[in-house]
């Protein structure tokens, strides 16, 4: 996968996962750029959703990360622009799937269910995994409305 500056964001159910995020990427050398929320105040995942989504969609950064309390929200949102393709990841093996046949642009994480342990596994994979081409590229050619 080619890595330009990660964009990533979470909402208050998230925060703390996307705090070991910022440490994980640090250690893997990755730059970053954090689109909120700051604090584990409550917030609204779409405010934040909608920034990561748009830092993608403007070339500012590739790929994105994002993490709310299931992680369905912040991916809803996410999902709503067309040019991203944003997967709800729990274990490694969706994290690999979603890259391999989605060519997925946004890994999202449940920040109530998954441990910083089990979010490691899922970014090592996300990161490794490169997007397979072929009748998967067809298909994900399908996905946005025109």
């Amino acid at each position: 996968m080619d890595v330009k500056v990660i964009g990533i964001a979470s909402d208050h159910a998230g925060f703390a996962l996307k705090q070991y995020v910022k440490e994980y990427l640090n250690a893997k050398g990755f730059k970053f750029h954090d689109y909120g929320t700051y604090t584990e105040e409550s917030c609204d995942y779409p405010d934040f959703g909608h920034a990561l989504a748009r830092g993608i969609e403007d070339e500012e950064v590739y790929p994105g990360i994002a993490i709310c309390g299931s992680g369905e929200g912040i991916s809803m949102t996410l999902n709503k622009h067309q040019g991203i393709r944003a997967g709800l990841c729990w274990i490694p093996e969706i994290a690999h799937l979603i890259r391999q046949h989605n060519d997925a642009n946004v890994l999202v994480m449940p920040g109530r269910f998954i441990d910083t342990d089990m979010a490691r596994k899922i970014m090592d994979e996300f990161f490794a995994t490169e997007f397979e081409g072929g009748r998967h590229a067809r298909r994900v050619a399908k996905i946005p409305i025109e």
